[in-house]
């Protein structure tokens, strides 16, 4: 039987290492092109003042930072941003999930709900606002379809906290479908078999739902928090179409301030000390959840 060789073994793992190093070029060089390098570039012009009218472009060390801690826009919003975080991520994923939970029980007509509820998860989000914009006016749809029941419904985009509320709701109807699919798909590989044994031992539909499935489908809730999360924190087109930040600065969010300062103002220095902040809070968040994992996350240690 014939033996190789040294060399020939070795370049044969030469050989397999070009193959895997080519095969993951693209991705490692995408991700210097367009992440790494670009976060890199937004830390270095906050570091500057940066006026692309006056063309100028000075080195200012931590002055954008310490201006922030003492902005009170910055910080109205930030707390618009936790507003609107916490009111999306509790009735996305709350409301997915019932969905989901809803339509595995395989009753009829299970399927043309599931792509009425997914529908505008593939609609442009823009169209999609601007439609609700329509309908949230004074004289619009929701308020015509509440004087037939005898309402009178407010101004719903020009008063602070209807605003706030209209951003979330309309948000959590664009996205909510694709959570429901992503819960449904765990609810499905749920074992039918535990669910019985509970059964049999007596356990209610609660009680199976609390012990059983909740555990079991709890990394699915882990990825639709952590995009969630992600996903409320870079909202920006829905407040720019539906409120542009207004009334006053009650819907003005992080990433929509963030916009304010650089292309209405042009302070593209401090726009870049804001953008760090929050690459950090999403970092943070990000790392938090994922920590946090192991107390709640089942098979996780």
């Amino acid at each position: 039987m014939a033996t190789l060789s040294a060399g020939t073994v070795s370049a044969a793992v030469r050989r397999d290492w070009l193959v895997g190093y080519a095969m993951v070029a693209p991705v490692v060089l995408g991700a210097l092109a367009f992440v790494v390098l670009p976060l890199c570039m937004v830390v270095w012009y906050s570091l500057h003042e940066w006026n692309v009218l006056a063309n100028t472009f000075t080195f200012v060390g931590a002055e954008n930072y310490e201006r922030m801690a003492a902005d009170g826009g910055l910080a109205d919003a930030l707390l618009a941003s936790l507003w609107f975080s916490v009111g999306l991520v509790v009735l996305n994923i709350v409301l997915a999930l019932l969905l989901a939970v809803l339509l595995n029980q395989r009753l009829p007509g299970t399927t043309t709900f599931r792509t009425f509820f997914f529908s505008p998860v593939v609609v442009s989000l823009v169209a999609w606002t601007i439609v609700w914009s329509f309908l949230l006016q004074a004289d619009g749809g929701i308020n015509g379809f509440l004087a037939v029941l005898g309402i009178d419904g407010p101004n719903w985009l020009r008063h602070p906290t209807t605003a706030m509320v209209s951003v979330i709701v309309v948000q959590v109807f664009k996205n909510v479908g694709l959570n429901m699919i992503l819960f449904l798909a765990a609810l499905q590989g749920v074992p039918e078999e535990l669910q019985e044994a509970a059964r049999l031992d007596g356990a209610g539909a609660w009680r199976r739902f609390r012990s059983i499935t909740l555990p079991l489908i709890s990394p699915t809730i882990l990825l639709v928090s952590i995009i969630t999360i992600v996903g409320s924190l870079e909202v920006f087109a829905q407040i720019d179409v539906l409120t542009g930040g207004g009334p006053g600065n009650s819907t003005t969010v992080l990433v929509y301030y963030l916009y304010q300062q650089a292309f209405q103002f042009n302070e593209f220095g401090y726009a870049s000390a804001i953008a760090v902040l929050l690459f950090v809070i999403v970092l943070a968040l990000t790392l938090l959840q994922w920590q946090s994992r192991k107390r709640w996350v089942f098979h996780e240690v």
